[in-house]
């Protein structure tokens, strides 16, 4: 096999780089929505007890704010390399067939995130064509669907770039990967 180029190195870096911003974002908007549906949840509580009048479609909402809340998180995961990995095979075979076993777990994700998102979609367009709605509320569901959707289609680009940056480490035997260290804001390995 031929060994990448520096420059696929530096482009790989680039698009890491160029992607952390917009990830960083999608998990801050996760949290911040987090903190509302908390707020919310603790309002709907304190209503329920003192008032007996709990919000009205809170629960119908809550369900669809969750589910941004959580994929909002992912692409920042991935990029970050913060995905679970067991790492014990790797260490007791040696640091190339460690990269190979890294590059296929990037490969896997890659794979699981394109057929989840798939899966969002038709999901979406599913909910869309039936005009899917909340029990209680009766909320169009479709738009959170979309939403949703749309982030988890994010992760295939930034899985892309970690998969690009795993396949360069493990062809070359260079470090790092295409993982961005959290704390640095550099490719994982680097300092």
């Amino acid at each position: 096999m031929t060994e990448p180029d520096s420059g696929t190195a530096l482009k790989t870096a680039e698009l890491s780089r160029a992607l952390d911003p917009w990830t960083k974002w999608a998990a801050f908007i996760g949290f911040l929505l987090l903190i509302g549906a908390a707020a919310a949840t603790l309002m709907d509580v304190l209503m329920r007890w003192l008032l007996n009048m709990p919000i009205e479609g809170w629960d119908d909402l809550s369900h669809l704010v969750f589910a941004i809340v959580i994929v909002a998180c992912f692409p920042a995961g991935l990029l970050q390399g913060h995905n679970i990995t067991i790492r014990f095979l790797g260490a007791g075979l040696g640091r190339r067939p460690s990269q190979w076993l890294e590059w296929f777990g990037a490969l896997l994700t890659f794979i699981f995130f394109s057929f989840m998102a798939w899966q969002f979609m038709v999901l979406t367009f599913e909910h869309h064509a039936s005009g899917d709605t909340t029990m209680t509320a009766e909320l169009i569901t479709w738009p959170w669907w979309t939403i949703a959707t749309g982030l988890v289609l994010f992760c295939i680009p930034v899985q892309a770039v970690v998969l690009i940056g795993h396949t360069r480490r493990a062809l070359s035997g260079d470090e790092p990967g295409g993982a961005i260290e959290p704390e640095h804001g550099t490719e994982a390995g680097e300092v």
